[in-house]
This record gives C-alpha cells, sequence and structure tokens, in this order.
C-alpha cells in the first residue's frame, strides 16, 4: 500500500512558492495596469530590446524627415556643389534602411515574447483556480471560468501589441515632431506640446468615463460564452425535452442583453474619435499657417516649411492614432480588469506557507464535535463526532440530507469547518494543517457520479498514478472486472471515452472509477454508492472485486442498499447531522432504529421482486426523504 507523500506535497519550497504566488495574483485583482506589469517585468530584457527598437525606429524616421529638410535646402546650390546633394541623399538611404530594419528586429523579438506573456498569464490562473474550494466552483459557471481566463490572456497580449504598434510610435513621433520644431521656433514647440498635453488628458478622462460601459460589454460576453459551454455539454438534455428551440431564445435574449452593451461601449469610443479629428484637425491648420507667417517675414526656409508641413501632418496623424489606441486599450484594461476581478477574487480555503505533508502511520479517522453549514444553508451536521480505527469499515447510512455526503466532503477537504466548530484529523493530525496535495494522495474515491476526462481510458485509470505501467493498468481492469471492456473496444487502452465518458454506458464508467481507485492503491478509501450504475449480475462480480480492494485499508462507504454493507465492521446511522447509531450490522439489525426498519422493508421488496424506490414508513422518517443516498 503506497503512502501519502508525494515529493511536490513533502517540499516546503514548492508550497511555498504556491503560496507567494497566490497572495501576489491577488494583489492585483483590482490592478490592472499593475497585473500587465507583474508578466512584463518576467521577461524584462526581451521587452527593453522590443522597447528600444521602436524608439530606434521612430528616431530614424524622424531623422530622415530633418534630412529632407536639409535636401530641400541643398538644392538651390545642388548643381555646383553636388557632393552636398550626394550626402544628403545617403543619410536619407541609410535613416530608412535603418527604420525598416528595427521595426523588423522589434517585431521578430516581440512574437515570441508577446506569446510568451499569454501562456503565463494562462497558467498561472488556471494553477489558481485550480486551488479554489469546491464552493467556488458551484456558483459560477465552467464556461465562465474558461472564457475569462483566455479573455485575461487575450487582453494582455492585446495591449502589448496595441501599445508596442499602435499607441507607442505615435506617442514618440509626436514628442519627436514637436522637439525637432522647436529648434525652428521654441514658442511653436511648447505651444504644440501644451496643446498636446490638454487634448491627451481630456481624451484620456472622457476614456476613463466610459469604463463601466466596456466593464458590462465585457461581463454581458462572459455570460453568453458560459451559457452557451452549458447548453452545448447538455446538449442530451435538450434533445431528450425537444427544448432546442426555448434553449436558442434564451440564448437569443442573452445576446441582445450582449449586443446591446456592445454597441453602448463602441459608440462611446466614436464619440471621443469624432472630438479627436475636430481637435487635430484645428490644430494642424493652425501649425501650417504659424509656419507660413514665419516664412513671410523671412524667419523660416523652404525646407523649414516643408519640414514642419510634414511634421503637422505627423503630429496630426500621430495624435489621431494615439487617441485611437489609448481609446482601445481603454475598453481592452476595461475587459482585463473585468476577467481579473472575477478570477482572482481570495480563496476561502487558502493553504498555508510551508504546510507539512500527511503522515499515514494508522489511517484512523476522528470528526471531533464538527458543526458545519454551506454558505446560505442552515447547519448540515451538527456537533457531529465520530472515531474511525484504522483498517474498520464503516458505512453511512441516513435520509437524504442527513449529511452523509458532507462528511465524505470533509473528509476530503473539498469544504472546511468554521474555525472552532471542529476539526476533522487523519493519524492525529488536523486536515487543516497538512498539504492538500500529501491528503489527496492517502485517499481513493468511487463516487457515484463518475467524471471522466475526454482522454484515453489509459489516461483515465491511471489519473492518481501517472507513472504507473501499462501492465499495472491492466492488472487493475482485471481487479476491477473491465478487462472484458478493454479488450472489446478497437483501441484498447488508447480509446478516447469522449467528454464526461459518455462513450462509455454508466456501469462502465462506474468500472474505470473502481480500476482507478485499484490503481491508486491508498490507505484511505472512499466508496459514495460505489456499485448504484451497475445491473444485479455485474454487482455481485464488483462487490467481490471491491472486497479484495478494501482489504487493509480504511474504508468509508455510503450505500443506498443497505445488503451492500453487511460485510462491514460497523454501520453509522446519521440523521439531521447527528450520530444517531452506531454498531454492527448484525447489532442493528437486532435493535429497533432507523436502520432496522429500512432494512425490513428491503428485505421484504427484495423477496417479493419489487424494485420500486423505496418509501419507508416509520414514524422518525416521516419528514426526511426515503432513499439513503444524498446528492453530492
Amino acid at each position: 500500500m503506497k503512502g501519502a507523500s508525494p515529493k511536490a506535497a513533502g517540499n516546503p519550497s514548492v508550497a511555498r512558492t504556491r503560496g507567494r504566488r497566490a497572495k501576489a495574483l491577488v494583489h492585483y485583482a483590482d490592478k490592472p495596469i499593475l497585473l500587465i506589469m507583474r508578466y512584463i517585468g518576467r521577461r524584462p530584457l526581451a521587452h527593453a530590446f522590443v522597447l528600444l527598437g521602436i524608439v530606434a525606429a521612430v528616431g530614424c524616421a524622424l531623422g530622415s524627415q530633418f534630412a529632407i529638410k536639409n535636401l530641400i535646402d541643398e538644392l538651390p546650390a545642388g548643381r555646383h556643389h553636388p557632393a552636398a546633394i550626394v550626402t544628403a541623399f545617403l543619410i536619407i538611404v541609410v535613416l530608412l534602411f535603418a527604420d525598416n530594419l528595427f521595426w523588423r528586429l522589434s517585431g521578430w523579438v516581440s512574437v515570441r515574447t508577446f506569446v510568451a506573456v499569454t501562456g503565463d498569464v494562462r497558467r498561472h490562473l488556471f494553477g489558481y483556480l485550480l486551488s479554489h474550494s469546491t464552493g467556488y466552483f458551484s456558483n459560477v459557471q465552467p464556461g465562465t471560468l474558461a472564457s475569462r481566463v483566455s479573455a485575461t490572456a487575450n487582453a494582455i497580449f492585446t495591449i502589448e501589441n496595441t501599445v508596442a504598434w499602435t499607441a507607442l510610435p505615435p506617442l514618440l513621433s509626436v514628442l519627436g515632431a514637436i522637439g525637432i520644431i522647436g529648434t525652428l521656433s521654441p514658442l511653436m514647440s511648447l505651444a504644440l506640446l501644451l496643446v498636446s498635453g490638454c487634448m491627451a488628458a481630456v481624451l484620456f478622462w472622457l476614456g476613463s468615463k466610459g469604463r463601466s460601459r466596456h466593464m458590462r460589454f465585457a461581463s454581458d460576453a462572459a455570460s453568453v460564452d458560459g451559457e452557451l459551454v452549458d447548453v452545448i455539454s447538455n446538449m442530451t438534455t435538450v434533445r431528450m425535452f425537444d427544448a432546442t428551440r426555448r434553449e436558442s431564445a434564451r440564448l437569443h435574449s442573452f445576446l441582445t442583453h450582449e449586443m446591446t452593451s456592445r454597441e453602448a461601449s463602441v459608440r462611446y469610443l466614436e464619440k471621443l474619435r469624432l472630438l479627436h479629428a475636430v481637435a487635430t484637425w484645428l490644430l494642424s491648420s493652425g501649425l501650417l499657417g504659424w509656419v507660413l507667417w514665419l516664412w513671410t517675414r523671412g524667419r523660416a526656409t523652404t525646407g523649414d516649411v516643408v519640414l514642419v508641413s510634414s511634421l503637422g501632418f505627423a503630429i496630426l496623424h500621430g495624435t489621431r492614432d494615439l487617441a485611437v489606441a489609448l481609446v482601445d486599450l481603454t475598453q481592452h484594461i476595461s475587459r482585463l480588469a473585468e476577467a481579473a476581478q472575477t478570477l482572482l477574487v481570495p480563496r476561502d480555503m487558502e493553504e498555508m506557507v510551508g504546510v507539512p505533508a500527511l503522515q499515514v502511520r494508522d489511517a484512523n479517522i476522528d470528526f471531533e464535535n464538527i458543526t458545519f453549514a454551506y454558505p446560505g444553508r442552515r447547519p448540515v451536521l451538527d456537533h457531529f463526532s465520530l472515531h474511525i480505527d484504522a483498517g474498520q469499515k464503516v458505512g453511512l447510512v441516513g435520509p437524504s440530507g442527513a449529511g452523509k455526503s458532507t462528511v465524505l466532503a470533509l473528509l476530503q477537504r473539498l469544504f472546511e469547518p468554521p474555525r472552532g466548530s471542529g476539526a476533522v484529523t487523519i493519524s492525529g493530525q488536523c486536515l487543516s494543517d497538512v498539504s492538500l496535495a500529501s491528503l489527496r494522495s492517502a485517499i481513493a474515491i468511487v463516487p457515484q457520479d463518475i467524471s471522466l476526462f475526454n482522454r484515453t481510458l489509459l489516461d483515465n485509470v491511471r489519473y492518481g498514478r501517472p507513472d504507473a505501467t501499462e501492465e499495472e493498468v491492466l492488472r487493475a481492469c482485471a481487479h476491477a472486472n473491465c478487462l472484458d471492456l478493454v479488450r472489446s473496444l478497437p483501441e484498447g487502452l488508447g480509446t478516447v471515452v469522449g467528454d464526461r465518458g459518455t462513450r462509455l454506458s454508466g456501469g462502465q464508467r462506474q468500472r474505470i472509477a473502481i480500476a482507478r481507485a485499484f490503481l491508486k492503491d491508498a490507505p484511505i478509501l472512499l466508496l459514495d454508492e460505489a456499485t448504484s450504475a451497475l445491473d444485479s449480475v455485474s454487482e455481485a462480480a464488483i462487490q467481490l472485486a471491491l472486497d479484495r480492494l478494501m482489504e487493509g485499508r480504511t474504508v468509508v462507504a455510503i450505500a443506498h442498499r443497505l445488503s451492500t454493507l453487511q460485510s462491514f465492521d460497523r454501520i453509522v446511522v446519521i440523521h439531521h447531522g447527528r450520530l444517531v447509531d452506531d454498531g454492527a450490522p448484525n447489532e442493528l439489525s437486532r435493535r429497533a432504529g432507523i436502520y432496522r426498519d429500512v432494512l425490513l422493508r428491503q428485505e421484504r421488496r427484495a423477496a417479493t421482486g419489487n424494485r420500486q424506490p423505496e418509501v419507508v414508513a416509520h414514524a422518525r422518517m416521516a419528514k426526511a426523504s426515503s432513499a439513503f443516498d444524498e446528492p453530492a
């Protein structure tokens, strides 16, 4: 039997790194700009090279404008002094070549750098999401989460590209053009600087005022993605109830909201662009009139007029492009902020830094005075206490909602009791004080609702032990009585089982889950209706396999059919979150109580061949569900 100390779980430095990264990500939830800078800072040299390349390219472009001005000024005397013309021409050629060279070098480096940033973002966000509690995932649509992970990475990629190729070049061009004009007229340069600065500040302020529109659009777009994934993943149910038209109508309402918010977002951007177009037209016209006035007074050469005219148009186009880029950036940053605020919420079950690994010495389990309630609901467990000796097989029975599945969930630390509301321990170690990885490696579970990945049978069976050999996998399949299934498939263990295992029947998925538990070989085994999806013939065969699997392990099982628990050491009866009866199966069957009532009822049904759902007549069960099963 394997212990519970995997390398990652037992390495304090790994846990410490994971904890620091999680806290850092939470810190950036409402700081999108700093979040971007965090990932830029992971590759400072590559980003610096891209930045310097852009600065050099813009400098060469502006330098070529100044070189053209010199060429024009040299033309009148050029026929008598051709060397000056040739020199001016060569300078322009060199600057144009350098301009293109720097652009291409920056672009080449940016391809790898910007794409690598998106990979970092996706990895870190995915890793952060994986450590959220089960309750977090039950409150958010999976499609929405997946959409926002991609939206965050794509937003950062778009922002980097927009800054590098759309915002930064015109900004540098405008500033450089103003500097060059300053060599002709410092007063003109100062006026341009003040007017451009004021215009940029007004546009930025107006852009920030539209942030709520952009965030509303981002939220509505994510909702549409979540609805699409939800419907597609439940397509069998949709067709079963002939609900295609109803779902189309429902999606239409979501799309209507999304299109309305998108239109409001985009229309606001167009208003800003219109305002900027009028402002730059007035600015460029005034600049051209000013330089012509200087020329009439002999304070500017013909080359100066050409230079200022070309730079004026550069400023016109540059400020226009800059305004468009800044407005677009506002929209993308708003989308990034919305996605980050949704994903980077504080985790309600944060793992402490440097926690030790669970050391399973004897695999005994203790629930110590547990009081637990799901958010917004009444307590499911009420001062619940239970001790399970190592190697003991314990069955949990009780009406639906009594707290059986909650007991298994707390044992796996899918949820955690509040401070002061009791504790769960294994081998005397409180579960909140050990690493989650080591705890999960100590427990194997065969659930009622089997979830398989859209991967091969081999990948699914050895999910708990990725390093297992194919021979070990086949041996586990043989123990779980599913070796014939493997051999009957065309590709054997290489067969892809479909989304959530839809290419297999319910009983086949159950056997694969049992084989997975065999292969994991953990000291603690949890069974949640492990044979519920099997027919009577298969159940008998699987029960023999489960008997072998339970040998030498601490077992906690939930079962609706009490006959499957007759070989267990103890039966624990739970009602209204409290332990109301406890003892060996034979002992409880002779003692008046819930267990004996249900057992007699099931025996009479089995004797008459009636397989209808159980209806417990005992007065104690009148207010509870009749079945001994409970939703997870």
